[in-house]
């Protein structure tokens, strides 16, 4: 009964348990309802689509080692594996920054006109993902895990192994410090799209 039960509650039980007995349509189907999801928190973690797509791959790597020996517990699959692409971007922004080469990450602006809305969303896109990249680590996956990935804060928490009040908290100072930053930023995309639209 408690196994029926906890079934329920995770919508992936069965499923990992047919992906770990070897059924490809089970795997595929897991591939299918969780690949965005992976990609999209290790774009929003690391500010790299490449670099996402290999954490996406690294997590469906250990999906298929785990899968055949995953119970049913107290955390959803789901959330095991958020929590195990959050490492894996923790990992990979350590190398980073042991790394420390000053010029990772500039890219070269293009010349070419672009059309004045086109140009402040991406503009607008960029001021958050900057932002968002310029917080700690902790505090970028709660709003990733939260406001991204849409998961509840007992979901987020559970992910990155914290209380929900401790989550509330970086939640708190994530939003003041994104606010502070974009706020900065947001008087030069007015004033900048004025004058494209002047020109």
């Amino acid at each position: 009964m408690r196994e029926g039960l906890r079934l329920m509650i995770d919508p992936d039980a069965e499923t990992v348990r047919l992906a770990g007995a070897g059924d490809v349509r089970a795997a595929e189907t897991l591939v299918r309802r969780h690949l965005p999801k992976m990609v999209g928190l290790a774009r929003r973690m690391l500010n790299d689509g490449a670099e996402a797509e290999d954490v996406a791959q690294e997590v469906f790597l250990r999906v298929w080692r785990e899968a055949p020996k995953w119970r049913p517990g107290a955390a959803k699959f789901e959330t095991w594996m958020h929590r195990v692409a959050i490492n894996l971007c923790y990992d990979r922004m350590r190398r980073r920054r042991e790394k420390a080469d000053p010029d990772a990450g500039m890219e070269m602006a293009d010349p070419a006109p672009l059309a004045g809305e086109v140009w402040l969303a991406q503009q607008r896109a960029a001021a958050v993902n900057a932002a968002l990249a310029a917080l700690p680590e902790r505090q970028r996956a709660a709003l990733a895990l939260v406001h991204f990935q849409e998961m509840t804060n007992i979901a987020a928490a559970e992910a990155l192994e914290i209380s929900v009040e401790a989550l509330e908290s970086l939640l708190a100072r994530g939003r003041r410090a994104m606010r502070a930053a974009l706020a900065d930023v947001a008087q030069d995309l007015i004033d900048d799209a004025d004058g494209a639209s002047r020109g």
